[in-house]
């Protein structure tokens, strides 16, 4: 069965840092940026999927977009939240529902750490009482097994970190635009060993949309294309290890990354070694290292090598989180699934500034995980 070829076609996204305007405004800024890039109106959006963890509504977007009856879907899936909508808005076009899609995710949360509730994830009380839905916990056991099984240190965890911050410094709309080096995230005070407080993103605010549309409609349009040649949403297996798990299987562990990550790159028809830059989920220092072995783009262990010479620098073989990543840009939940695949598409187009890598890259792959064990993964080329 043959399926239309889907395309970028225009990108939006806001500042990610501390504004005064609220979640729905900055998600309709950041469509209306994303339909200007397009060279589209409104009107011309066949489908539309979008949503929040804390923000509102997608949906009501309409009311300052336009009242134009199209469908609109709105779609809450933790961290995956804006990766299931653009699977859903990829969908639309592949299956001839629609020639032109938007998907948008958005949130605005407040300061401190979430505060997620146990019956919401299908926990007992006792879970919360004991801690356990406290994230930074579950981050710092999940790296310090790995640590301890793989040789991985925690001066690699800061200069993950340091690589973060150096980025942002370079990305207009990220919310930490400080340099910081790897001794000053090491000396920064530990939150749960091993990690420190400056190797965590925290939660924030900001809004990113995209304009999908298939092959022939964009022949018509001025703009610049990307190719999204795979889109994929999985759930953990049994034998994982998980945000909110209540417990841990004896042996190895399985990893919805992994099979996200593998599932995406089958149907894209590539493979981890013709990816010229990546975005990979970095909630903390500790998950951009895992992360990279888990999509194949090393070994378990080879990251104490690879991250220290700076493979993944801008500079380097596979440059990681050219924009900052979640610990530069903070995560807004709805947000940063799309806020990765922006990045993926300036790159891809030559138009990151400042951050542009040079020999302007051709492919491009994002990664995104969170509660209680979901992961989407996207493969694009230009």
């Amino acid at each position: 069965m043959t399926t239309e070829e889907v395309l970028v076609c225009g990108a939006g996204i806001t500042s990610f840092a501390r504004t005064e305007a609220s979640g729905r405004q900055l998600a309709v800024r950041a469509v209306r940026a994303a339909l200007a890039d397009a060279r589209l109106p409104w009107t011309r959006v066949r489908a539309a999927y979008g949503g929040s963890d804390a923000a509102g509504n997608a949906d009501t977007l309409v009311a300052e977009l336009g009242l134009t009856g199209v469908p609109f879907v709105n779609v809450r899936n933790g961290c995956a939240t804006g990766g299931s909508a653009l699977v859903s808005a990829v969908n639309a076009i592949r299956s001839g529902a629609a020639d032109v899609t938007l998907a948008v995710g958005f949130d605005k949360h407040p300061r401190g750490a979430f505060d997620p509730r146990p019956a919401d994830w299908g926990l007992d009380e006792a879970y919360g009482r004991d801690g356990l839905m406290v994230t930074t916990q579950f981050f710092a056991m999940k790296i310090q097994r790995y640590m301890h099984d793989h040789g991985i240190t925690a001066r690699t965890l800061a200069l993950v970190a340091e690589k973060a911050y150096a980025n942002g410094a370079r990305t207009p709309h990220a919310w930490r635009r400080t340099p910081l080096d790897a001794d000053e995230i090491l000396a920064s005070g530990m939150v749960n060993d091993p990690l420190t407080r400056y190797m965590f993103c925290s939660p924030g605010q900001g809004a990113v949309a995209l304009v999908l549309c298939s092959r022939a409609v964009a022949r018509e349009l001025e703009a610049t294309p990307v190719t999204l040649r795979a889109a994929v949403v999985r759930t953990r297996r049994f034998g994982s290890f998980e945000v909110f798990s209540p417990w841990a299987p004896v042996g190895t562990p399985t990893s919805v990354s992994a099979d996200a990550a593998r599932l995406a790159f089958e149907e894209a028809g590539l493979g981890p070694s013709d990816i010229d830059v990546c975005q990979l989920q970095d909630t903390e220092s500790g998950a951009e290292v895992m992360h990279l072995a888990e999509c194949g783009f090393c070994e378990h262990g080879e990251q104490e090598r690879l991250i220290p010479e700076g493979a993944t620098a801008p500079g380097g073989a596979l440059p990681v989180n050219t924009d900052g990543g979640c610990i530069a840009n903070g995560e807004p939940i709805g947000a940063s699934g799309l806020r990765q695949v922006h990045e993926i598409v300036q790159q891809l187009r030559g138009r990151a500034g400042e951050r542009q890598l040079p020999d302007r890259p051709s492919t491009g792959f994002t990664h995104v995980y969170g509660a209680p064990g979901v992961s989407a993964c996207t493969v694009l080329t230009r």
